[in-house]
């Protein structure tokens, strides 16, 4: 299937390790039609987060064969300044929004991890933790503004061709809207080489079904009992 210039531009934009991987879906008429909804959003004014550079943050940071654990979210923070392409992540000085401190106070649950004073996410996306929202924009103040654009099949690529690796890969699924993204696919999931790790989201809504999953520390059992390297959840 040709790429229009629209898409051969979004192509291009991806980070180089995940060009192959994504080809595919890269070339279909729905990231066609993606794009050009973004384009009239932006020329009707619309305040899309992140920014431009930061579309493809967590797929840059975290290169395709380099995904060893994958937390999946919804769709970036709709507020000024707080999305960084990296599910639960904000930028340094940024407030951490509720739902990271409710996997922050998990943390320290589960692992003894210092409650942190910011919420940047980096250091985990650095050791191979994708932080993989499900839509990768959103406008101000219009949460799941962007759903239902194509984004959704785009993310869905990402997680298919991350299970049909050799590689084993760890899911870590909060809340139903993860849980249902991913079980769609879960034809791909080999027994042995991925694990899914479900539970509450840890909004306030939802923190008390959150609280006592223990995924830091079974995401940490799982790589050993693959001869992998532990993921250090205090570096952030």
């Amino acid at each position: 299937m040709t790429m229009t210039p629209r898409q051969q531009q979004f192509f291009a934009a991806l980070p180089e390790s995940w060009q192959t991987p994504l080809a595919s879906i890269c070339a279909q008429p729905e990231i066609e039609a993606l794009i050009r909804f973004l384009q009239e959003r932006e020329k009707a004014g619309a305040t899309i987060y992140p920014a431009k550079q930061n579309i493809f943050a967590a797929l840059r940071v975290t290169p395709f064969d380099a995904v060893r654990v994958v937390i999946v979210g919804q769709d970036p923070y709709h507020g000024p300044g707080q999305a960084h392409g990296l599910s639960f992540s904000v930028p340094a000085g940024v407030p951490v929004p509720p739902s990271l401190r409710n996997i922050f106070k998990e943390l320290h649950a589960d692992i003894g991890m210092p409650i942190p004073r910011h919420g940047t996410l980096t250091g985990w996306a650095n050791q191979g933790v994708l932080l993989l929202n499900a839509l990768l924009t959103v406008e101000e103040g219009r949460p799941a503004s962007h759903a239902n654009r194509g984004w959704e099949l785009f993310t869905d690529e990402v997680i298919e061709q991350l299970l049909k690796r050799p590689q084993p890969t760890l899911f870590l699924l909060w809340g139903a809207y993860a849980q249902k993204k991913v079980q769609t696919l879960c034809q791909h999931i080999r027994a042995q080489q991925h694990l899914i790790l479900t539970s509450a989201h840890p909004s306030p809504l939802s923190v008390t079904r959150f609280l006592g999953c223990r995924h830091f520390s079974k995401a940490n059992a799982f790589l050993n009992s693959h001869g992998l390297p532990e993921i250090d959840w205090a570096t952030l």
